[in-house]
């Protein structure tokens, strides 16, 4: 797997505005998370998680605790996962990742990011099988053996582990994600996670010439803009 992951873009965020579409887009997800399984994180582990990742963004406490009073109301948003595929500029292909309640808008919006750039949206599997829907943990350690044993005594499916400047990262399918982190943690007890996410990770990867690079740059950051998108997943080599 190498170091082909990505860390989402907006955890990179400097500026009021970026930091506030952070806080927008992990609130949005806590709440959805929360809504579909239980609003308590001792009994939701993907909530928990996620509530540990976004406090690693450091999004205020104030902005977790709203998202979950919020799921623990009646009604609500009704929030859907929408995906979107296509080849954006110097052909690289995407993956875009999102949370709408209302699809043909979002549709609209994501369409009109290709558009603008002279990229093209294509249909649902015209590039995701040319990326692994895998899950990554990534922690402290060094002792790489205990850890696969861990995970193969809990019959958890391993992708890939590396051991690497005492970082341990261990990729397994995305439906391994909660055995194989439940499994670190009964192995190895507390673990402060570096890296806890589900991604999709390109099998190869496009380089973007410096010509096409402006396009690229501006491509993403049209996508990042859009409120309803979560996460942009591509095999651009930059």
């Amino acid at each position: 797997m190498g170091r082909a992951y990505q860390n989402r873009k907006e955890s990179m965020a400097k500026t009021a505005d970026a930091k506030t579409k952070l806080y927008s887009k992990f609130a949005r997800e806590i709440y959805v998370t929360a809504k579909s399984g239980s609003p308590d994180p001792d009994a939701n582990l993907a909530l928990r998680g996620l509530i540990e990742r976004a406090k690693k963004s450091q999004v205020p406490a104030h902005v977790i605790d709203k998202a979950l009073e919020k799921a623990r109301g009646a009604g609500g948003e009704d929030f859907a996962l929408a995906r979107y595929e296509g080849f954006g500029p110097g052909n690289c292909m995407v993956i875009v990742d999102c949370l709408t309640d209302n699809p043909n808008r979002t549709f609209a919006d994501v369409r009109q990011c290709f558009t603008k750039t002279k990229a093209k949206i294509g249909t649902s599997g015209s590039v995701s099988h040319m990326f692994d829907h895998c899950a990554i943990l990534s922690f402290a350690g060094k002792d790489e053996e205990t850890v696969l044993e861990a995970l193969m005594e809990a019959d958890v499916d391993v992708t890939d582990i590396e051991n690497e400047d005492g970082q341990i990262t261990v990729f397994t399918p995305h439906t391994e994600h909660f055995k194989a982190k439940q499994a670190l943690m009964d192995a190895l007890g507390e673990i402060d996670f570096q890296v806890d996410e589900i991604q999709f990770l390109p099998q190869t990867s496009t380089e973007i010439s410096a010509e096409d690079m402006p396009q690229f740059e501006r491509f993403l950051d049209l996508l990042n803009d859009l409120d309803d998108v979560q996460n942009v997943y591509h095999n651009a080599s930059v």
